[in-house]
């Protein structure tokens, strides 16, 4: 795609003095006898300096000019790729760039997120991330990333509790008739999770905790392949997004019991939640957020931010995301590290009460 654009004179300014900074620098070093240690010394601050320069390019007027990956860290079918596909189209459309939905599941969204962690700091990588992003500092001895600083928050974009669904096989029509045919069963019934330590898997905890269950844990990769388990019958229940259960629901091919916020959710009016159902005080409400690497420009932060807020609020993905049972949202950048910071503070307290400790 061809994109007319106007050139900065600062940036282009800036861009031929630092290339005839470097030439003349090349130069003296092939004419002047240096200490090879003085040699790597000047190559190195050349190299910060080089990356400072191109950390001052990265500007609202300049970014983005390529295209722009959301890594999912789950696999497909989930909430985090249907918003990530959903949003991904309408800022594409406007920005005139690419924005690619990047799949990469495994580890309770550990995997795709130390890929961000890691990436440049340039705004052309973002990740995407639930529940698990806050819940995992608290569930794992020892993570390959820094949770707060290795990541810049820039818009938390929606909220969505877990639904609880079984298949159909089972007879539990309500919640109450699980927790009694669970307690009759012990250690019989199985649930499927996107992982370990994700919203899912610790919905179901606190369900089981509550309640005095024995239920054995199925885990798989992502939203999509637990989803596509109970489907098919191999696991017999789960606790997912709405977005991602409401089609099978609807179908008849899975049965919903309750939803896990303490409001019931529009898009399934008729579905009580856990709280009122069986459990009074049982409350988890997930949420869905877009980070950048934790060094990315502020401005190109701010960019970010305001391109997703813009989207979030057109009708028609409004419509769609309030269909797919997600509360739409839109919390700046430091509402949003102010919400995380919050969750990491709740969560630890109610692990350790529960004795629930993953390695990585």
């Amino acid at each position: 795609m061809i994109k007319e654009c106007a050139i900065d004179p600062d940036f282009l300014e800036r861009t031929i003095f630092f290339d005839l900074t470097i030439k003349i620098f090349m130069i003296t070093m092939m004419t002047v006898h240096l200490h090879p240690l003085r040699f790597i010394s000047m190559l190195c601050m050349f190299s910060m300096l080089s990356a400072a320069n191109a950390q001052v390019n990265l500007t609202p007027n300049t970014y983005p000019n390529r295209a722009v990956r959301i890594v999912v860290p789950s696999s497909a079918g989930g909430g985090n790729d249907l918003l990530a596909r959903l949003l991904g189209v309408k800022i594409s459309e406007h920005w005139g760039q690419q924005v690619i939905a990047d799949l990469r599941p495994g580890a309770a969204g550990i995997l795709g997120s130390e890929l961000v962690a890691k990436a440049t700091p340039d705004g052309y990588t973002l990740l995407i991330v639930s529940t698990g992003y806050s819940l995992n500092p608290g569930l794992y001895s020892k993570l390959p990333y820094d949770t707060l600083n290795d990541f810049a928050r820039v818009n938390l974009i929606a909220y969505a509790p877990n639904v609880l669904v079984v298949h159909p096989s089972l007879p539990s029509k309500t919640v109450k008739q699980l927790i009694q045919l669970a307690k009759s069963r012990p250690n019989e019934l199985n649930y499927a999770s996107s992982g370990p330590g994700t919203g899912g898997h610790l919905s179901i905890e606190l369900f089981k905790h509550l309640a005095g269950l024995q239920i054995i844990h199925v885990p798989y990769k992502g939203a999509g392949d637990a989803t596509t388990a109970v489907v098919s019958g191999q696991v017999q229940m789960l606790m997912s997004s709405p977005g991602a259960v409401l089609p099978f629901v609807k179908s008849g091919r899975l049965r919903a019991l309750a939803v896990g916020s303490a409001q019931r959710v529009r898009a399934m009016p008729d579905v009580p939640t856990i709280a009122e159902a069986a459990l009074p005080g049982y409350d988890v409400n997930g949420y869905y957020g877009i980070l950048a690497p934790g060094k990315t420009p502020p401005a190109v932060v701010q960019r970010v931010y305001t391109e997703f807020d813009r989207a979030i609020k057109i009708p028609d993905v409004n419509k769609q995301l309030e269909a797919w049972g997600f509360d739409p949202a839109s919390l700046t950048p430091e509402q949003f590290t102010d919400y995380v910071k919050a969750e990491l503070q709740k969560w630890p307290p109610v692990f350790k009460s529960a004795g629930i400790k993953l390695n990585y």
